[in-house]
């Protein structure tokens, strides 16, 4: 079930619905060191689980399109990372008592743990994807994992999505241009192809 559909069904177990709100880019969801006081699902746009390096640079733990953010957050006291608005972002805040009490019913919690169970997945090939040492390594295990029979379409930025897998948007373009000479890729816009020899 898909994450609209488990928020649908939480919200329905109780008589209250969720806030929507609006956020603008780089504006704040929540701090680290925040106590949750509602449970974020992202509509549209894009929102990010982010701390600063000790260099100072932006590391991105979880990046979320469409579905729940920091839901490893939901019962603890205080938020290890900041959620930030990555651009305009649209999104329905469940308060956490509510949502709390709404994945202890049965009706609610198997589909919960089914949720889990897929993000814990995506992010162990996450980590599988970074530990690969070249850049077309990880594009091709990227294609494989979040695509369908050799195909992706990418719903985010090239530049975007370059920063997910660990590369610069230079190295990206360079791979997959590459790539793309010696026949491995099909590049149209949005959509990644690889040769049927690379994912029979």
């Amino acid at each position: 079930m898909e994450s609209a559909s488990l928020l649908t069904t939480i919200l329905e177990t109780s008589t209250m619905n969720g806030i929507e709100r609006i956020f603008a880019k780089g504006e704040r969801l929540f701090s680290r060191g925040d106590a949750p006081r509602f449970m974020f699902w992202v509509q549209s746009g894009e929102a990010r689980l982010v701390r600063t390096s000790s260099m100072g640079s932006e590391i991105v733990y979880q990046r979320t399109r469409s579905g729940f953010l920091a839901e490893a957050s939901h019962d603890q006291k205080a938020y290890h990372c900041d959620g930030v608005a990555a651009m305009t972002t649209r999104v329905q805040a469940v308060p956490i008592g509510l949502f709390r009490t709404a994945i202890t019913r049965p009706e609610v919690q198997t589909v919960w743990i089914r949720h889990l169970g897929r993000e814990l997945r995506r992010v162990r090939a996450h980590a599988e994807r970074l530990s690969l040492r070249s850049a077309e390594d990880r594009i091709i295990h990227f294609i494989e994992t979040e695509g369908i029979h050799g195909e992706l379409i990418l719903s985010q930025s090239k530049k975007s999505w370059a920063s997910e897998m660990g590369l610069s948007h230079e190295a990206l373009y360079r791979v997959l241009r590459s790539m793309a000479d010696r026949g491995k890729l099909t590049v149209c816009g949005s959509s990644l192809q690889l040769k049927a020899t690379l994912h029979s």
